[in-house]
């Protein structure tokens, strides 16, 4: 099996693909340790490569970590967007469920928290939008538009971009707790995705009788 993944590695390297497996290596560490202390070689022998490949597409260790946390945004971004299959714009239940996908996401990837909104990840996130369509590449814009659809659907009259930094900052601070344990610590069986449900619910309700 080792052979056949390795083999099938080299291949796609042939197609130009090295950078990307090299992302996904240092990716794949980064979750197994729950840690992103590893070097460059670490990478470049998870991806089957020599020691001095990685050099071809990352200056240093920083770069490819950035590369990652840009990763970890696009990655964000596309589940947020796909909630748009699922649930109507302009409903509570479609802003509830994008915060319900950050705490998913981000619980899940605890590792991931630290690299993507540190000083790194904003960098790697604010050279992203630079470069692409910030509506496309950035989950909070996601946010935003849902949060606008609701103010119009509602006849709310309201800055979407303040209302979507306090939802953001509800999930952002619903997840870090779960991380952390703190939830369970002082109340033993709350579950944060009921938290920011009834949060949501609350907030927004508040939001529509102040404007009405």
């Amino acid at each position: 099996m080792a052979g056949t993944q390795s083999q099938e590695r080299t291949d796609n390297y042939h197609h130009g693909d090295l950078r990307n497996a090299l992302i996904i290596a240092a990716a794949e560490l980064i979750e197994e340790s729950g840690s992103d202390d590893f070097a460059m070689v670490d990478a470049a022998r998870r991806a089957g490569v020599s020691s001095a490949a990685p050099y071809r597409h990352f200056r240093d260790r920083e770069d490819l970590l950035w590369s990652v946390a840009e990763l970890g945004f696009y990655e964000m971004a596309r589940r947020t967007r796909a909630l748009d299959e699922h649930y109507e714009l302009g409903t509570i239940e479609c802003i509830v469920e994008s915060g319900k996908c950050y705490i998913e996401f981000v619980t899940s990837k605890p590792a991931f928290f630290d690299l993507m909104w540190g000083e790194l990840g904003i960098r790697a996130d604010a050279e992203t939008e630079k470069r692409h369509s910030e509506v496309a590449v950035n989950g909070f814009y996601a946010l935003v538009e849902k949060v606008q659809a609701w103010c119009d659907s509602e006849g709310v009259s309201a800055d979407a971009i303040d209302l979507s930094m306090k939802l953001w900052a509800l999930a952002m601070g619903l997840s870090h707790l779960a991380i952390n344990n703190h939830i369970e610590r002082f109340v033993s069986g709350l579950d944060p995705y009921e938290m920011l449900t009834s949060s949501t619910h609350s907030f927004l309700r508040g939001v529509k009788e102040a404007g009405s």
